[in-house]
């Protein structure tokens, strides 16, 4: 094991214990740590770094200055270990922090991507079953990827049709109403998965009996868009650019909202039922869809119109 892989592995247990939850910058080292293996080097430095994003393969200049802050704070570990790794700057990869557009996927997208995921190839079938029930689940209650990867078995009240959220972001839990259909979508998938492999304490399993990463989900997920013509075919299991998971969580808020709109309600009481619903920190979070989604804004304007004329 290289000297960089062994500080790797320090900073990593250090900060867990700390109570981090550091999936995505174990992945991002890992992939970095590697690059400098390959390249002989036993130490860190700004060249390295731009090396590695240059083979690393195409991405969005957020995405970048994401891995970019996650390996210049691993940097400003090991400086103070030993001043031989160079400090990165702050502004090597200038970005100006901003939500992407959600892509809202229409009914017949969403039966797609089930049905797409429901073809995915594996010895037992339980790859196809599983992803099927997990991007359905994400698409008609607006869960978080980590959300949904998070549940247990336990987490289901079948009785009551309730779904308990334990890890929701900044550690909120939360209760999710489920539909009667959902319940005997889960519990169908619990029935199969337990015939296949027997009992387990995580929802979503892979064919191994280990709980679902979020990597394999991702990539679960392009393989499907890419089957489908939601993204463009790559090669070497890349995931391409394209409509994301998270946006199944996007396009059940904004549908929800536009339900809302064309009902007559009164969207701005009903937010803060949506807020809560879907864990968010604050009503503002849940607003900022007025402006991302463009049918969203038009209902909101016609109906902020329709007031002023009455109230004339």
């Amino acid at each position: 094991m290289s000297g960089l892989r062994q500080e790797l592995d320090r900073y990593l247990t250090i900060r867990r214990s700390l109570g981090y939850k550091l999936s995505t910058v174990e992945r991002t080292l890992n992939r970095f740590i590697a690059f400098a293996d390959s390249e002989g080097v036993g130490h860190v430095s700004v060249d390295l770094f731009v090396r590695w994003q240059a083979a690393f393969g195409k991405a969005h200049r957020q995405t970048w200055a994401a891995r970019f802050i996650v390996v210049r704070r691993f940097v400003e570990w090991l400086n103070g270990i030993d001043p031989a790794h160079e400090l990165m700057p702050r502004g090597l990869i200038p970005y100006r922090a901003r939500r992407p557009r959600p892509y809202i996927y229409s009914d017949a997208e969403i039966v797609q991507i089930i049905q797409g995921a429901a073809e995915l190839p594996s010895p037992y079938g339980l790859r196809a079953l599983t992803f099927s029930t997990l991007f359905g689940l994400i698409a008609v209650t607006g869960l978080r990827i980590s959300e949904a990867l998070a549940l247990d078995v336990d987490d289901i009240d079948v009785d009551e049709g309730v779904l308990t959220v334990r890890c929701g972001k900044l550690g909120k839990a939360r209760l999710i109403p489920l539909q009667a259909s959902v319940v005997d979508r889960l519990l169908l998938y619990i029935t199969e998965r337990t015939r296949i492999l027997g009992r387990a304490q995580a929802l979503f399993v892979q064919e191994s009996g280990r709980r679902i990463g979020d990597c394999c989900a991702r990539y679960n997920f392009a393989c499907v868009s890419q089957r489908i013509g939601l993204r463009a075919p790559e090669r070497f299991g890349r995931h391409g650019l394209g409509p994301r998971i998270h946006d199944l969580r996007h396009s059940f808020a904004a549908r929800t909202l536009i339900g809302w709109y064309r009902e007559g309600k009164d969207a701005g009481h009903e937010m803060i039922k949506l807020s809560i619903y879907l864990g968010h920190s604050g009503p503002d979070h849940t607003y900022w869809y007025l402006e991302a989604v463009p049918e969203l804004l038009e209902l909101a304007a016609g109906r902020v119109t329709q007031t002023t004329v009455e109230e004339a």
